[in-house]
């Protein structure tokens, strides 16, 4: 069984995906992992994440860089956003994320083009959603646990630009698979979305 979770930054998909993976004792791949850690790769060879061809040779990272801690900070994620707009980057990388869907047995993989990309014959899928103040809020509340000085306006303001070169970049963009189900987590609970995404994995497979 192959989950494909989609959805923007701060949507909440990848506690989803990971529950879901949980739930149904599938392995889990958060797929933005990959980009991170190629645009830290840039970020520390000194390149422009904006040149396709620093950004091609961030690709070349060993996996032990996707244990790395630093991959999950704020910088991080903006170099991905970044890198990823690269058409070489998304060649590159798409190979490792097909094999990760197809392995025996399934899998749960979250991402911006999972569904649409990755696996787009997957058992079941989810686009999930949540209002872009929603979304600046979650990461506002995240961030202020270590920097007290962290900035709603900015958060939100770099949420905006996420959003844009996530769904205008002309390789595979950001957008929901026309047979995806949608899950606007807004003004859910963690436990409440997770539930409702058990609902429509099980609407969908068969499978509780």
């Amino acid at each position: 069984m192959i989950i494909a979770v989609d959805g923007p930054a701060a949507s909440g998909k990848g506690t989803i995906a990971r529950a879901l993976a949980a739930h149904y004792g599938l392995p889990w791949l958060d797929t933005g992992l990959l980009y991170r850690a190629v645009g830290i790769s840039v970020l520390r060879a000194g390149g422009n994440p904006d040149d396709p061809v620093d950004a091609l040779a961030g690709c070349d990272f060993p996996d032990v860089l996707l244990d790395d801690p630093e991959l999950r900070s704020e910088a991080a994620g903006k170099y991905a956003s970044r890198v990823s707009v690269h058409p070489v980057v998304r060649a590159a990388l798409i190979e490792r994320q097909k094999a990760f869907a197809n392995q025996p047995g399934g899998a749960v993989l979250d991402g911006r083009d999972i569904g649409t990309v990755i696996a787009p014959d997957a058992d079941a899928k989810l686009y999930v959603e949540a209002s872009t103040e929603a979304r600046a809020e979650r990461r506002y509340h995240d961030e202020i646990k270590d920097n007290p000085d962290a900035d709603r306006a900015a958060i939100l303001a770099d949420i905006e630009a996420r959003d844009r070169r996530d769904s205008e970049r002309a390789s595979a963009p950001l957008k929901r698979a026309e047979d995806a189900d949608l899950l606007d987590t807004t003004n859910l609970t963690i436990s409440a979305a997770v539930q409702r995404a058990i609902a429509l994995v099980e609407a969908r497979t068969g499978k509780r």
